[in-house]
């Protein structure tokens, strides 16, 4: 099973940059595909990106797209998360998490961090 933990996160102005790192420890990460997710305060936890197991295919939500990158390093067990030109309503809790399947739906996906907060400032 893995383990996740998030890190990166802060308070920026928009139009900043955040990076996001997710340590993944187990033996199986690197056969796993990777997402990050984020909640908003009274919102439902949303996809942001995911990342498959080799890191040559990633697919982005509409509204980050063009903006956040999502990669990986299989030798360093972890996933990135780096987003430019921020914007107040990206402001949310990010989380990542794994799945054995490659697919964007948040019941796919089986094991969780404990989020790191992300507050874009106007």
């Amino acid at each position: 099973q893995v383990q996740l933990v998030e890190s990166g996160g802060g308070l920026v102005q928009s139009g900043g940059s955040l990076r996001l790192s997710c340590a993944a420890s187990g033996r199986t990460f690197s056969n796993s595909v990777m997402g990050w997710f984020r909640q908003a305060p009274e919102k439902e936890r949303e996809f942001v990106a995911t990342i498959d197991r080799s890191g040559g295919a990633s697919l982005y939500a509409n509204s980050v797209k063009g903006r956040f990158a999502i990669s990986r390093d299989n030798v360093k067990n972890s996933v990135y998360l780096q987003m430019n030109s921020l914007k107040p309503e990206d402001t949310a809790v990010y989380f990542c998490a794994v799945s054995s399947v490659w697919t964007t739906r948040l019941y796919e996906y089986t094991n969780w961090g404990q989020g790191t907060q992300v507050t874009v400032s106007s």
